[in-house]
């Protein structure tokens, strides 16, 4: 045997290169998360001196910065304590815990924890609850304000705030009273309720994520899973990258970083993204208006809306007279020089050349509109070619002599298309920002291979399937496939490196450039 065929046989393969389109992410599970919170909370319980719940109840008031509440701590500790709720204003800075009837604890400024006496009632008057005055109640519950309910209340009341508000800031229920209770007592007053606790401890990740910029929560529903991308942190970093990612729940879950404009919407940044969108929103209904139902005066160039059944427009700015239909002068109409009905491409020509700018920059928008549109669209209606995919699929498999497996060609070749589809459509809203030069000349040739291949591939899994034919449409689908992905990997790479290297100028003010 071929030593060298051998040790490639089992050649372990190195880590693939990244790519100048892709940035550094880690997936993080919730119990991930949380750990990261605990080494916050240990960090605070190291300087402060206070327990794990206090520790806890200061970094979420301070929204998780640590470094701004060590400052403000040390500069007066016990104003902290009242603000986050830790401590009433005429006491000393305490925490309650979750307490029965033998009474809550507290703990002071040095973290040990003492008891605190609460009222009792007298022996001959029994316990009535200020909520629901119910006099049977055995158990009760108290912060370190004292104010004492009975454990049917607080357990409403906790899951309601939690179920209902998403809150995982919760007051004591007496009015007036600041005081927010610790997460031993939240949990003492769930009971054996479980999913509610997980509930409380998800909405505690979602704080701490949402307060962390390193740190962003998958948005697809129910999925837990978040992602780290220090990269795109910062402002100025999401002027030169797309950061889209992938949470640790599947590659389906893909989403950007920086914003929220949609999953993947590469090769164009997030501020010109939210720029397209914005102006589609602003303008694509106001401009297929204008277009179909006004024109410009030959004169003045004025846009004039028709009022009425007759073709003979006179202009209210300069009084020109002028042919609806053909936008030439009336004075020829009624002549042997009537020629409304023969297009004339010199008229046409000229009539162009004479419209305004406002005109001229409406269809510049609807050129790259009506393409951004068509390519989204195209990639809607890809579910249906998946069920039209499957059937011939199977019908391959009935066909000829190819197994399940070797007829996934067409499945992956439909996944290039909707990926390459939603490529393309985001060209279109960059090339409508792109200043005219070299630069966008080099990108509008990318985009137009990138385009051609992606049609020839739409086209071939359109094909009505020929028995005879399999082995021959497999091999074309297969090496089209191949193509479409290397000509996205070059629009893609090219525009990245675009990015990095500065070569992009616009003609528009975006933010976050200069």
């Amino acid at each position: 045997m071929d030593m060298e065929v051998f040790d490639s046989d089992f050649k372990v393969p190195g880590k693939e290169k990244k790519k100048s389109y892709e940035v550094d992410a880690e997936s993080l599970s919730q119990a991930q998360v949380e750990r990261l919170m605990s080494v916050d909370v240990d960090h605070i319980r190291g300087i402060f001196g206070v327990d794990a719940p206090v520790a806890s109840l200061l970094l979420r008031y301070m929204n998780w910065n640590k470094e701004r509440l060590i400052e403000k701590y040390m500069d007066d500790p016990t104003a902290i304590n009242v603000d986050a709720g830790i401590s009433a204003a005429d006491e000393e800075p305490k925490v309650s815990r979750a307490a029965s009837t033998t009474g809550p604890t507290r703990t002071t400024r040095s973290g040990k924890l003492s008891k605190v006496k609460s009222p009792s009632p007298k022996r001959d008057e029994p316990f009535v609850c200020p909520i629901c005055f119910d006099d049977t109640q055995t158990e009760t519950l108290a912060l370190s304000c004292t104010h004492t309910f009975c454990a049917s209340c607080w357990n409403a009341y906790v899951t309601g705030k939690i179920r209902e508000e998403g809150e995982h800031w919760i007051r004591c229920m007496a009015e007036g009273c600041s005081l927010v209770a610790p997460d031993p007592f939240i949990q003492q007053a769930l009971g054996d309720d479980t999913a509610t606790w997980s509930r409380f401890q998800e909405l505690l990740v979602r704080h701490f994520v949402s307060c962390n910029k390193n740190l962003k929560f998958c948005p697809y529903p129910n999925c837990t899973y978040t992602v780290s991308c220090p990269a795109a942190a910062t402002k100025s970093s999401l002027s030169t990258i797309v950061p889209t990612v992938t949470c640790g729940a599947g590659p389906d879950h893909k989403f950007c970083f920086g914003c929220s404009v949609e999953s993947d919407h590469r090769p164009v940044v997030c501020a010109v993204a939210s720029m397209w969108l914005k102006k589609c929103h602003d303008d694509s209904e106001t401009a297929n208006w204008i277009k179909s139902n006004t024109k410009e005066c030959t004169k003045c160039q004025s846009t004039i809306e028709k009022n009425g059944g007759c073709n003979h427009m006179t202009c209210k700015k300069c009084k020109h007279e002028f042919c609806w239909v053909c936008m030439g002068p009336w004075t020829e109409h009624g002549t042997a020089w009537y020629s409304c009905n023969r297009y004339d491409e010199k008229a046409s020509q000229d009539a162009r050349d004479s419209q305004s700018k406002s005109r001229a920059s409406l269809e510049r928008y609807l050129h790259y509109y009506n393409r951004w549109a068509n390519h989204e669209q195209s990639a809607k209606l890809s579910m249906d070619l998946y069920k039209k995919t499957e059937q011939k699929m199977e019908e391959m498999q009935i066909t000829s002599e190819l197994t399940w497996i070797e007829v996934q060609f067409m499945k992956k070749a439909v996944d290039e298309v909707f990926k390459c589809r939603m490529t393309l459509k985001w060209t279109y809203a960059m090339a409508y920002y792109l200043e005219r030069g070299n630069p966008k000349e080099l990108f509008e040739d990318n985009q137009r291979d990138l385009e051609k291949a992606v049609e020839d591939l739409s086209e071939l899994l359109e094909q009505a399937i020929e028995p005879a034919e399999i082995a021959t449409l497999r091999q074309k689908v297969t090496d089209k496939t191949v193509y479409v992905q290397k000509r996205n990997e070059i629009m893609l790479e090219d525009t990245a490196n675009g990015f990095l290297e500065g070569r992009w100028t616009w003609n528009a003010t975006v933010e976050g450039f200069e």
